[in-house]
């Protein structure tokens, strides 16, 4: 229930999800007393839906994590908090996925503690959706671990190679290690040291370093990334897809001449601007862990976060955790 908005955004999207998909049902964990008065206010969404209220249960939360609270604080203290409470029916089997807005430390924080990683996986890692022609980039870690080691990366690259096969039926998805340049010789020590770790791991199919502009083309289907990295590029190309989309906009409102230009190309311009947007590709997975959980980006608004709830649907019905113990 955290994020930048909260219920008023998180509710109308869990109304929509159940509108749209009738074999979901949802958890909404939160405070009690809030949660029912939103859901009060948004009672016109449940008009013709006879069976929306059966498939949604509202579980109490005591306490919240503020967005700005250390992960080591929320994970000690905070035990009746929203993420703790709906990351234990994920533990417990009650749930088969988590969705959060909220404190991004905190959710990976709690999510390694309650549910564990897969052996051998050190540190969960996010997992974000790059678009580019024909589908997109798997992008990890997005923000889930600041700096990584060497073998963490190499880990990284099995787990974003698995998760590709798995998501997107990929048999060998070529995997590229980000860095300033495809020269050997550039790049710190860890990146070197993960390189040569990757050319020595005949199970992944590893094709050697990759810039930035190549997460935007077919070089390679997952690019492996420390957690300080994978944020920046990841906050770059959603600010440069909502600057191309923004410019669209002014365009179509300086002359006559534009708009019927644009009015005439609009079916396709549609289908072009809807893969630059950043909230179609709202959500990024925690993978490592067993169990699905899905970030939803803070700023979300109810269609963005309605997409997040999409993908945690998604990955649970493939058994994505799963299927990823078993391929690593």
């Amino acid at each position: 229930m955290g994020g930048d908005h909260g219920y008023p955004v998180v509710i109308p999207a869990v109304l929509l999800a159940l509108k749209e998909d009738q074999q979901l049902r949802v958890f909404l964990v939160g405070d009690e007393t809030c949660l029912n008065a939103e859901l009060v206010k948004q009672k016109a969404a449940f008009a013709g839906q006879q069976n929306l209220k059966e498939r949604l249960t509202v579980v109490h939360a005591a306490e919240s994590i503020a967005m700005n609270e250390p992960a080591s604080q929320a994970l000690r203290s905070k035990k009746q908090s929203s993420i703790h409470v709906a990351l234990g029916l994920v533990r417990d089997g009650a749930a088969d996925g988590c969705v959060s807005a909220g404190n991004t430390g905190a959710l990976m924080a709690i999510s390694w503690h309650t549910l564990k990683t897969i052996d051998p996986i050190e540190r969960p890692a996010i997992l974000a959706r790059i678009p580019r022609s024909g589908g997109y980039t798997l992008l990890l870690d997005a923000g889930a671990n600041v700096e990584s080691h060497a073998e963490r990366l190499h880990q990284f690259a099995l787990m974003g190679a698995a998760a590709m096969t798995v998501l997107q039926g990929v048999s060998h998805p070529k995997v590229g290690l980000l860095n300033i340049g495809v020269e050997e010789n550039k790049g710190n020590d860890r990146v070197k040291l993960a390189n040569e770790l990757l050319r020595c791991d005949e199970r992944v199919n590893y094709v050697g370093y990759v810039e930035g502009n190549d997460v935007f083309s077919d070089r390679a289907d997952v690019v492996v990334c420390d957690g300080f990295v994978g944020n920046i590029v990841l906050k770059t190309s959603e600010g440069m897809a909502r600057f191309l989309l923004n410019q669209f906009q002014m365009l179509a409102k300086q002359r006559w001449s534009s708009r019927f230009l644009l009015w005439c190309l609009k079916p396709l311009l549609k289908r072009t601007l809807k893969t630059l947007d950043p909230g179609y590709y709202n959500g990024a997975s925690l993978i490592g862990i067993r169990g699905v959980v899905v970030k939803s980006h803070g700023a979300a608004n109810a269609t963005e976060f309605v997409r997040a709830i999409q993908l945690a649907a998604s990955e649970a019905r493939a058994g994505v955790p799963s299927a990823i113990e078993s391929l690593l």
